[in-house]
């Protein structure tokens, strides 16, 4: 189960909306890479694929490859202002460690793939 805070579901849905092509939906995933070996992937996508795991969270479609669901049980998505500026937060209970700038992550079973030094 993924989790999306009100505030951040609010901004997705006028991300969403500010979209050009019809049924978008959000799209997580989870990458080797980053400085603590697996790194986020967020974005928008209407091309659906056999790989894929469905569900409905806040009235919102959220599609994860099923190579990333278990990275991602249990992730806590949040939207938070700050100054002029704002941008989404991930708490991901299954990361043993994460990076400084809270990009990337490993679990306490798999490493990744760590990026070389000063890539985060």
């Amino acid at each position: 189960m993924i989790n999306i805070s009100e505030t951040a579901t609010d901004q997705l849905k006028v991300m969403l909306s500010e979209q050009e092509l019809p049924n978008m939906f959000l799209r997580l995933g989870v990458q080797p890479g980053g400085c603590s070996g697996f790194s986020y992937a967020m974005g928008f996508d209407d091309d659906e694929t056999e790989n894929d795991l469905y569900m409905n969270v806040n009235d919102m479609k959220i599609v994860v490859d099923k190579e990333s669901i278990k990275y991602l049980d249990g992730l806590e998505i949040d939207f938070e202002e700050s100054g002029m500026s704002g941008g989404f937060t991930i708490n991901n209970p299954n990361a043993s460690a994460t990076c400084g700038c809270g990009s990337s992550f490993r679990t306490a079973l798999d490493a990744g793939k760590p990026a070389a030094e000063g890539e985060c």
